[in-house]
């Protein structure tokens, strides 16, 4: 049996050079299945992404969705594809082992916890809001680090220093007074050892979720539990304004950070996974 995949309509394409279409998985020409590819808006026409892949329950565990991942690889080289995305939700465990055998790395990995009492800060422990006057230094220091996180999971340079610029002025366009963001310096026995940027807004779109962007101790302080000091500092914001839980990223190999997250409570809900196409 032959396993191909067939065009369910034209393919769409947008001015910035962005492509997307969605074919029918099909055996000797019998439909079994649906995948949808597109080019990823993040990173734009270089890298592709497969957005859906269903195999229907009759035909599932025949091979038919490796051929079709295979098959959705060629056509995105087709497309001048340089690199493939794809996201697999956490409970997805064939998904997931597929990915493993075709070669999918983990960029990361998107976590959950479900919020309950505000909790308390360790003696000691106090935070502030970020000023306007101490902002500018702490969005320098924060790009770069973003950029450095991407360009060392493979990500070219330009597409990284691209992305920081857009992700930065879309979810700060007003610095500190955005709107539901909350960026907090955390200090410890008088000195500033932290800050962390959580938002009252989860970017898989959940209604009354909060999402944390980003959380740093200092160098000099590290190890010493200011960072879990910080994770309370978003849960206490976000259940002050009224979010009933609290997401956020982990890159893979960022192995301190997950155990971390992990302590507190949060679980995986999807993984990020990737794969060179040449």
């Amino acid at each position: 049996m032959t396993t191909t995949l067939r065009p369910t309509g034209p393919e769409q394409r947008t001015e910035d050079g962005g492509r997307a279409r969605t074919y029918d998985v099909c055996v000797n020409s019998r439909p079994v299945g649906r995948i949808e590819l597109a080019t990823d808006h993040r990173f734009g026409p270089s890298v592709g992404r497969i957005e859906r892949l269903e195999i229907d329950p009759a035909d599932r565990h025949r091979g038919r969705g490796t051929v079709a991942a295979l098959a959705a690889e060629e056509v995105l080289r087709g497309w001048g594809c340089e690199r493939i995305e794809a996201a697999v939700p956490a409970g997805a465990t064939t998904a997931l082992g597929l990915a493993g055998a075709l070669g999918y790395g983990e960029r990361g990995r998107n976590m959950i916890k479900h919020l309950g009492r505000a909790p308390e800060l360790p003696a000691g422990s106090t935070d502030r809001p970020l000023s306007d006057a101490e902002y500018p230094a702490w969005l320098a220091h924060e790009r770069e680090g973003y950029i450095r996180e991407w360009t060392s999971r493979g990500v070219p340079e330009d597409q990284a220093r691209a992305k920081a610029d857009d992700d930065y002025a879309r979810l700060l366009p007003q610095g500190p007074a955005t709107p539901g963001a909350w960026l907090r310096i955390l200090a410890h026995g008088g000195t500033d050892v932290g800050t962390i940027w959580v938002a009252l807004h989860d970017p898989r779109g959940d209604q009354g979720e909060a999402y944390v962007y980003s959380v740093e101790v200092a160098e000099d302080h590290r190890g010493r539990g200011h960072g879990r000091t910080l994770m309370l500092v978003a849960e206490r914001e976000c259940l002050a304004a009224g979010a009933r839980a609290l997401g956020l990223h982990v890159f893979a190999g960022n192995t301190p950070a997950l155990r971390l997250y992990q302590s507190l409570g949060y679980r995986p809900t999807q993984y990020n996974l990737f794969k060179q196409l040449i």
